[in-house]
């Protein structure tokens, strides 16, 4: 087994080695002066189990192709296997057309993760689970549910309901309520523009209760502060944010900062620098997908892997 880290998020790449008792493969990621990304593998890959770890976060579409060339080098260097470790699926959100002439690039992204040469991949939290049927290829999808009900657990949080800030995250929010034995309720949203959303209406009872408000990500924060303004303005005590992926930029951090939220909690699948003003924890998913990985290259079920203390994620 050898283990091959893009730029996107290394330390978490080096927090997975350290997991599974390896060293990172040695590799050289450059730029040419014109913005080509240039990858030498340096040392042999003949015959080996390969994973490349790469989050395409922002810069989306660099780090996109950053994977597709570290894979093509891989293939090209007789690699036996090579699965795309990918912990934040950038395009997820561009899953279906829900506008006349527009593509699905979630689709698309996926051809070409596997003619760049993947044979496997393994990611987390997808923004719609439906993304694993865009593969010809085996995909071990992952949740960050078991890491992120433990550290909620250690709180001892009385009175919580778990709510989800829309109806696509319903399934999201049903698994946290039963694992936590709480009560469920909903947020009905608007999106007004790609940054503005408007929370309407909320179904269920958070009056004098502590919110636990769940979504897979995050980035300009609009449906999670529009959906805390409303439980707030509903009776909440107060409201926990909690998000896989907490892509955020100026705006969502400016719009946190003023916000009902009391704090976020996320994971590291995406690097960010620290945010003032903000209390964020971050979780670290490095062991989980570090004991994917080995099971995945002893051929073992990943199955155990949905279970936690609470139950199951799916």
């Amino acid at each position: 087994m050898k283990i091959f880290s893009g730029q996107s998020n290394r330390p978490l790449a080096e927090a997975i080695a350290e997991k599974i008792g390896i060293h990172l493969g040695q590799c050289v990621v450059d730029q040419f002066p014109d913005g080509e990304t240039f990858v030498k593998i340096d040392e042999n890959v003949r015959g080996a189990d390969v994973f490349v770890i790469q989050s395409t976060s922002p810069p989306t579409n660099h780090n996109y192709m950053e994977l597709f060339i570290i894979i093509d080098a891989l293939r090209r260097a007789s690699a036996k296997r090579i699965t795309a470790v990918i912990p934040y699926y950038g395009y997820a959100r561009q899953d279906r057309k829900d506008k006349p002439r527009v593509p699905i690039t979630a689709k698309m992204v996926a051809n070409l993760i596997v003619a760049a040469g993947a044979n496997r991949i393994l990611t987390m939290d997808l923004h719609a689970q439906q993304i694993q049927g865009f593969f010809d290829i085996p995909v071990d999808h992952l949740y960050a549910v078991p890491e992120t009900y433990k550290y909620i657990q250690s709180k001892n949080i009385e009175d919580m309901v778990v709510v989800s800030p829309d109806v696509g995250g319903v399934k999201m929010a049903s698994a946290y309520s039963r694992a936590l034995g709480c009560q469920l309720a909903i947020v009905a949203k608007q999106r007004l523009s790609p940054t503005e959303v408007e929370s309407i209406t909320l179904i269920g009872d958070v009056n004098g209760k502590n919110v636990l408000l769940v979504d897979d990500l995050t980035e300009t924060a609009g449906t999670l502060t529009s959906a805390a303004e409303l439980l707030k303005s509903k009776g909440a005590k107060s409201v926990i944010a909690c998000v896989s992926h907490a892509i955020l930029n100026d705006l969502g951090i400016d719009r946190l900062r003023n916000s009902n939220i009391d704090e976020l909690v996320t994971t590291d699948t995406v690097l960010r620098p620290p945010i003032d003003g903000v209390k964020v924890t971050t979780l670290s998913v490095a062991g989980l997908l570090g004991e994917a990985i080995k099971r995945i290259h002893n051929n073992s079920s990943v199955n155990s892997l949905f279970e936690f203390a609470g139950g199951r994620t799916s």
